[in-house]
């Protein structure tokens, strides 16, 4: 039995919820967003309330997958996602001009990104960035190419890394006697 399927989903005041044509669509004061319904599962809603149904057996990690998915809809067109990314180096830094992020880290040359539609890239310092958006999975993927440029290393923990990620640190040489 799928638990996550099962739960219910509370629709808050201000979002819409519709279904056409197996697309749904979550429209709040954000933006809106759509999704394809995943086989075999049909939705029902109530009074701010939406419940998701399998046909049968075989689709039971499609519930769950549906649910939770629907789930983030609801709550990036209310609250949003943020990400933040911080560079630890000598050197190191980011600079965001419109729509571009520059990114220096080390390499011989500067790495240009450009920001994905729909996604917003704010500086906090030169050396942190949050990525922020409605869609969970588009976030995290920019989050994820921009961590690509120069993963943090284990023994200085120089590099890109998450806002909250611990590095796991790794010993040096040992001096011989």
């Amino acid at each position: 039995m799928s638990r996550i399927g099962n739960r219910i989903i509370t629709v808050p005041a201000g979002v819409t919820v519709t279904e056409d044509n197996g697309i749904v669509k979550v429209t709040g004061p954000k933006g809106t967003l759509e999704q394809k319904m995943l086989n075999k599962i049909t939705m029902k809603q109530d009074a701010g309330t939406i419940t998701l149904e399998r046909a049968n057996e075989s689709a039971k990690a499609n519930h769950g997958t549906m649910n939770a998915l629907i789930t983030n809809m609801i709550k990036g067109v209310t609250d949003g996602y943020a990400k933040g990314l911080e560079i630890i180096g000598v050197g190191y830094n980011f600079k965001v001009s419109g729509s571009n992020l520059t990114v220096k880290a080390g390499k011989s040359h500067l790495v240009e990104m450009k920001v994905p539609q729909g996604l917003t890239v704010e500086s906090v310092s030169n050396t942190e960035i949050v990525v922020k958006g409605i869609d969970k999975a588009q976030v995290g993927k920019f989050a994820a190419e921009i961590r690509e440029i120069r993963k943090p290393e284990p023994y200085k923990g120089k590099g890109i890394r998450y806002k909250d990620e611990h590095i796991i640190r790794k010993e040096g040489k040992k001096a011989a006697k």
